[in-house]
């Protein structure tokens, strides 16, 4: 609020948004206290938008698609939206929460959400949008919300020059998209069991050397799938390789590679993959020494190994050079 009290701000320059990763405390009782789902110390992605009276319903459609994009992403294809109306004890007028209430409302319907209605459960200064996951064992979750606050800004005096040249007071939004970070992983790992997709995955490819002969090819791959911008990382210990590719399987790394002297000769890798239901499959995939297809076999359209993340950047379509096709550039 006071960064937006520095200086003079006109009507152009609304919307104004502001968002921080905020480190959050709150003294919970010890019996309420469950593991990194409810902590007494956590990080909060905390946004505020200051935005005219007509602009919250746009900005409040903007923050659902924007919400309903990331938790698609991340696997929670649904989600439920309470919209929290009106207390007993509130300040305003009817008017004022009439529009902001249908405002909010609107903006569901437009992106495509229906919504149920938390009557009373609003903030005594406005309502709020409440944004509920179900974790693997169906509990449920408020993670991300939207809370409309003409409070705030009335309070210290916050305003900006409308188009009849008059001050006016703006709205403040208050939302976050996962709410805590500690508790959000926590649903994450839930959820997918420990199996994150690949692009998720802390590690997502482990290159093991069936014979320490294999060691420079190993990291020689390892090298190159780092310069693609994938996690991977290097098994060279001298232990065997059912007993590497079974710590790896626990370990839940969703690509294992395996390098023997036959993948030296022949410049290949075989790949393992563990896939969602935790079965898996060998395949092996052709290391050439150039980002060229071979004019003789072109690269094949084989569905890349990944899961439900789209190739929106240069990251994912590095995972589509590498792993979707029978033949692909992996060693430099």
């Amino acid at each position: 609020m006071q960064v937006f009290n520095v200086g003079l701000k006109s009507y152009r320059d609304l919307p104004l948004r502001m968002a921080e990763f905020g480190a959050c405390n709150r003294y919970e009782p010890s019996g309420a206290l469950h593991g990194i789902m409810r902590v007494r110390g956590f990080t909060q992605d905390d946004a505020h938008i200051f935005c005219t009276e007509a602009q919250i319903e746009p900005e409040t459609k903007k923050f659902i698609d924007f919400l309903s994009m990331i938790y698609k992403d991340l696997g929670f294809e649904d989600f439920r939206i309470k919209l929290s109306t009106r207390p007993e004890n509130r300040i305003g007028s009817e008017e004022s929460w009439d529009i902001v209430e249908a405002a909010l409302a609107n903006a569901c319907t437009k992106a495509g959400y229906s919504f149920e209605l938390n009557p009373g459960e609003g903030a005594f200064y406005g309502p709020k949008l409440e944004f509920v996951l179900r974790d693997a064992i169906g509990r449920d979750w408020q993670c991300g919300t939207l809370q409309v606050d003409p409070n705030l800004p009335e309070r210290l005096d916050a305003n900006y020059i409308a188009e009849d040249g008059a001050k006016h007071r703006p709205y403040m939004l208050h939302r976050a998209v996962l709410g805590s970070f500690e508790r959000f992983i926590g649903i994450l790992i839930e959820s997918h069991a420990g199996k994150f997709p690949l692009w998720l995955a802390p590690r997502q490819v482990v290159v093991a050397s069936i014979v320490s002969d294999a060691d420079d090819f190993v990291h020689e791959v390892v090298a190159t799938l780092r310069a693609a911008g994938i996690r991977a990382e290097a098994d060279t210990r001298n232990e065997k390789i059912n007993y590497k590719v079974r710590e790896h399987s626990v370990g839940k790394v969703p690509v294992i590679m395996a390098v023997g002297m036959k993948e030296v000769a022949e410049r290949t890798v075989s790949v393992r993959r563990l896939d969602k239901q935790g079965s898996d499959h060998w395949r092996s995939i052709r290391c050439w020494h150039n980002s060229k297809p071979s004019p003789r076999r072109p690269i094949s359209a084989d569905p890349p190994i990944y899961d439900h993340m789209s190739a929106r950047n240069d990251e994912f379509r590095a995972f589509v050079l590498v792993f979707s096709a029978d033949r692909a550039t992996v060693c430099a």
